[in-house]
């Protein structure tokens, strides 16, 4: 019999509240019956969600009426005290009643809480924000999209070891291809700061991963890497541009198939390769940012995403406690 993942789960934060999230907490068990959800949030609404299909064992619910909410500053969102719902999540993990918390809340609050509760895994200086991307082979994971604007060749060297870790937990049969986000492929290209960390990646024995030294942008979703690492800042800017332009191309192909009556005959014509297309660039597949250095795995949803958005980022949850992630970064620091 599998293990029980444990999933602390902050059930007030995002739109549509605690509705989305029990939703997609119903959905995910559907295929993920060894999940137990510490549920945390006001019991009413939260039961009020619950279908029969959920079974009583699978769960438990911590009331609270306390929430961060979503205007509030890190600061702001920190100071409301140790009885809001995403307080309460991060506290179950660090007392080790849960594997792993979500949220779909407050972005910095959340960082800041975790922070704040939560211990660095030793010999990392800075965790990081990381997420998955689609390209054209498979999927990349990209670090860090926000969490340290400035960073040292130190901090990178770490986001390449954590950023494999990662992808070794959910995609254990494949190969880690790590390379830094860079304005050129040249080995001279870049700041002093990236060519620095380009020397000591091509020189230092890489434990986990096969270091391909820089990417630029417009490779980014070509498939030959893997683990794509930047700032903080770059990183960031990055993940804007892409989302736009998937948004985008999405919006544009829409307008092109439906604008007039060859559109919508040519639409029907290739409405199977159109839902392919569409299933690939849904954002709600690739859902669920990993805050990545601390002891306990937390992990971000998409505050506007729906609960199959949300169901996926659970998914996501499930595969890290199982494939052993902060294990794999303390094995791999070291």
């Amino acid at each position: 019999m599998s293990k029980i993942i444990k999933i602390a789960v902050d059930a007030m934060g995002g739109d549509n509240s605690p509705k989305k999230i029990i939703e997609g907490i119903n959905h995910h068990y559907k295929s993920n019956t060894n999940t137990f959800y510490q549920i945390f949030g006001d019991k009413e609404k939260i039961q009020n969600c619950i279908n029969d299909l959920l079974p009583s064992s699978s769960f438990e619910i911590i009331h609270t009426k306390d929430v961060v909410r979503g205007t509030d500053s890190p600061l702001e969102g920190a100071k409301r005290g140790k009885n809001t719902s995403m307080w309460l999540a991060i506290q179950s993990v660090k007392e080790k009643k849960s594997d792993i918390v979500i949220s779909a809340g407050n972005t910095g609050a959340l960082l800041v809480i975790s922070k704040l509760n939560l211990k660095m895994i030793e010999n990392i200086d800075k965790p990081a924000l990381s997420a998955l991307w689609p390209n054209k082979k498979n999927m990349s994971v990209v670090l860090d999209l926000g969490a340290n604007i400035e960073c040292s060749p130190k901090n990178l060297i770490d986001f390449s070891i954590m950023g494999s870790s990662l992808f070794k937990s959910l995609y254990p049969d494949d190969t880690a291809k790590v390379a830094l986000l860079n304005i050129g492929s040249e080995e001279l290209k870049g700041n002093e700061i990236i060519k620095e960390t380009y020397q000591q990646l091509n020189q230092r024995n890489n434990t986990g991963f096969e270091f391909k030294g820089y990417i630029e942008g417009n490779q980014l979703m070509n498939g030959d890497v893997n683990v794509i690492v930047a700032d903080g800042f770059t990183g960031n800017v990055a993940l804007k541009t892409a989302e736009g332009t998937a948004n985008f191309i999405t919006s544009e192909l829409k307008k092109a198939m439906t604008g007039n009556i060859i559109g919508k005959i040519s639409s029907l014509l290739n409405i199977s390769n159109l839902k392919k297309f569409k299933a690939r660039l849904d954002p709600r597949l690739y859902n669920g940012a990993i805050f990545i250095g601390l002891d306990s795995p937390v992990i971000k949803s998409h505050g506007g995403t729906d609960y199959i958005g949300f169901s996926n980022s659970l998914s996501v949850c499930t595969r890290i406690v199982s494939g052993n992630l902060i294990e794999k970064i303390r094995n791999n620091i070291s």
